[in-house]
């Protein structure tokens, strides 16, 4: 499963006008601002000969997969934490989070027909761009909360004071989180025989839980037929079965991991395997976007209201002038009111330009809302709605919904509101745990997973 095309083969992204450190002569959205600058260089000269947190073969292997993606032979889940904290980094916050993706890639698998890549939003993901760069409280303004791997969300001067140390922390972070996911995978932890592995306690009496359960069964006994007939065991191939994802925002620090490796051509960022670029930073002309475009890494750019045909095209010619598909994925998030009219003008553009993009709908952060207490929600309806809205305007218009992009967690919070047992406003105070974005919990997103893979049966004729 997860095989990627025969047909692939890599074709060096490095220009030769680019370096690892070119981007410092562009305009550099989002950056914190350190007050020692010489423990920063000293910090990212530390991280910058520490070993790499993935490999090459692995980045090749996930271009190789996106590529099958953007063909149609694949579906992309990507998902996991808003914001990573420090103090989740656990053995049961982790293997919860590798929970909750399991069962849902098993739902969409089933939906889908089709294999399922399953992109994690973590092992990397600690910090986030913010709207305003300072807060104010009883007339006290301090620096906003940027990330575990920036600064701290505690409201004093100490706390918001961006210290470069954080980065080594979220490079050890996310170093120890990766060798125990690759241990539990390794060590059957993901093994399709034995789906109860990777149940969740919390959520035995979830109204889904007996659906999942036949669902998982069936697969179960689906594989040992296939097994008994062929007279060979599947899934005994020692593979990576997650890859993992985050915002490439502190350019600092993804530069500290970018380096050459041996016999392959080029320069690959080994502090993940997909690196993505976020909306705030998306400026075809800026920083970002000149780090990323010699780096051989597959690419995601978050795309949102009002993308212009000179910033695609910016993108397009920057990041993929090959057309390649598999290096460069659009992650479109309109929100519910908006996708029906922004999403067509897109893809004509894309097409219009000759892209060979994979397409991802990430429909959360277009349907953030702000309760009448001043607490940041996300109505799950709504998140269904524009995932639904995206399959139908991608299959009207010729191509299909490559992937979802959803920000969950396997832990039993109250934030987003909605839902099978149709959690409200005043049920968000229960188990608020965000400091930054409101996520799904599982139920929820389990919920989803099931609305979306029947939509996709539904879709494909099913």
């Amino acid at each position: 499963m997860n095989q990627p095309s025969s047909r692939f083969s890599i074709q060096s992204s490095s220009p030769s006008s680019w370096r690892p450190d070119s981007w410092r002569g562009f305009e550099a959205l989002q950056q914190p601002e350190y007050p020692d600058q010489a423990a920063l260089e000293r910090v990212l000269c530390e991280i910058s000969k520490l070993p790499p947190l993935v490999t090459s073969w692995e980045i090749v292997k996930l271009r190789a997969l996106l590529a099958d993606a953007a063909r149609g032979a694949c579906f992309v889940l990507q998902g996991g934490d808003c914001a990573e904290r420090f103090v989740d980094c656990t053995s049961a916050r982790i293997t919860n989070t590798l929970k909750v993706l399991l069962q849902m890639s098993l739902v969409l698998v089933v939906g889908a027909q089709r294999p399922v890549i399953r992109l994690g939003r973590f092992a990397g993901q600690y910090a986030k761009p913010r709207s305003a760069a300072a807060e104010t409280h009883g007339g006290i303004t301090l620096p906003s909360y940027r990330g575990d791997i920036i600064n701290r969300p505690e409201f004093t001067a100490e706390a918001r004071t961006a210290d470069p140390e954080l980065l080594l922390r979220g490079y050890e972070r996310a170093a120890l989180a990766l060798n125990f996911m690759r241990a539990l995978i390794k060590g059957g932890f993901a093994d399709l025989h034995h789906p109860e592995y990777f149940d969740l306690d919390w959520v035995r009496h979830s109204p889904l839980a007996d659906d999942y359960h036949r669902m998982a069964a069936t697969i179960s006994e689906s594989l040992r037929f296939m097994e008994n007939v062929l007279g060979i065991r599947a899934g005994e191939s020692d593979r990576i079965d997650f890859f993992t994802s985050h915002e490439a925002l502190v350019l600092g620090y993804e530069q500290a991991q970018t380096r050459r490796v041996p016999r392959r051509p080029g320069y690959f960022n080994l502090s993940t395997h997909f690196p993505w670029i976020g909306l705030r930073t998306n400026d075809p002309e800026g920083a970002h976007v000149e780090y990323v475009r010699g780096i051989e890494n597959p690419i995601g750019i978050k795309v949102g209201p009002g993308a212009t045909r000179e910033c695609v095209a910016g993108w397009l010619d920057k990041l993929d002038p090959g057309r390649n598909p598999g290096r460069l994925t659009l992650i479109h998030r309109f929100g519910v009111s908006r996708i029906a009219e922004e999403l067509p003008r897109l893809i004509e553009i894309v097409r219009g330009e000759g892209g060979r993009v994979l397409w991802i709908c990430d429909p959360m952060h277009g349907n953030t809302q702000t309760t009448a207490s001043g607490v940041k929600t996300r109505r799950f309806e709504d998140i269904q709605s524009e995932v639904e809205q995206a399959f139908d305007i991608h299959r009207a218009m010729g191509q299909q919904l490559g992937g979802v992009h959803v920000e969950l967690t396997g832990e039993n919070v109250t934030e987003c509101v909605g839902g099978a047992r149709g959690q409200s406003e005043e049920d968000l105070a229960q188990a608020y745990e965000s400091e930054v974005d409101p996520r799904l919990n599982y139920e929820q997103a389990l919920e989803l997973a099931f609305l979306i893979a029947r939509k996709m049966k539904r879709t494909n004729g099913g």
